[in-house]
């Protein structure tokens, strides 16, 4: 009697895993979306319980530095108020630029793509930096005014980055120093240059600008106040938007940011 013939084991190790597979993924898929859901929870509780008391902090102490409701009295309670108030504006600023690296580090964005003006973002932003452009008494220089680009991204993420870049900018001008900004459509992108005329930095320190809280040894990150969060943020929310951030200096011949977006 002739023997059977043997099974190729090759044909039906597929069949057997396809199961186990299937399973695997779809697990990993409900796990990556239960912690997108923590993450989205966490974001919002932080944002609120910390936001909220420091929002109250900056409103009352404002109040008093006004003295709206009458004189304090001793006039180093007027400047105690004052100096509560801008710390906790600093504060605030500092809060904000977590939550939004943690946002954009754990994927949990809501971003939504729309042509924007570039016209009117950063006149938006300029406005909100007016109080400290006029105390370290620089110039904003843009380039074709009235006239820019249009570009796809979202409203508030090109403002942030924006805003980011162009303190950056002002932050390490010498005073009476000048601001370059300029945009131009190359193909179907958007390029924005940022350009200052502050001290610069070696090259080699230009990668270490792009990691969260990274401080370096440069003049750039070293000589002025912050926790080295605002490039980090505009690399991020740049790719989140399908474009990118590339930096360019060297010591003594200021500092060179270019922002790529797609097209309007």
């Amino acid at each position: 009697m002739p023997e059977p013939a043997s099974l190729d084991a090759s044909l039906i190790v597929p069949f057997a895993d396809a199961a186990p597979t299937e399973r695997r993924t779809a697990a990993e898929e409900r796990r990556r979306a239960a912690l997108d859901d923590r993450k989205r929870s966490f974001l919002r509780m932080v944002s609120h319980e910390l936001r909220t008391p420091l929002n109250a902090v900056i409103g009352f102490s404002e109040i008093l530095s006004h003295e709206l409701y009458g004189p304090l009295g001793a006039p180093q309670y007027r400047e105690y108020a004052q100096i509560v108030h801008e710390s906790g504006v600093k504060l605030l600023k500092l809060v904000n630029q977590i939550v939004e690296i943690a946002r954009l580090e754990g994927h949990v964005t809501d971003i939504k793509m729309t042509p924007e003006s570039l016209d009117e973002a950063l006149e938006d932003v300029i406005e909100g930096l007016r109080p400290e452009i006029a105390r370290r008494e620089v110039i904003i220089h843009i380039i074709g005014q009235g006239a820019l680009p249009l570009v796809i991204a979202d409203s508030r993420g090109l403002r942030t980055m924006l805003s980011n870049l162009l303190q950056n900018a002002v932050t390490h001008s010498p005073a009476g120093g000048v601001v370059h900004v300029a945009a131009g459509r190359i193909g179907a992108e958007v390029e924005v240059t940022i350009r200052d005329q502050g001290p610069g930095v070696d090259s080699a320190e230009l990668p270490r600008l792009l990691q969260p809280f990274e401080q370096g040894g440069s003049p750039l990150t070293r000589a002025n106040e912050g926790v080295g969060l605002g490039l980090p943020i505009v690399d991020l929310l740049s790719r989140a938007m399908g474009g990118r951030l590339k930096l360019s200096s060297s010591l003594g011949a200021g500092f060179l940011a270019r922002l790529i977006l797609q097209a309007g």
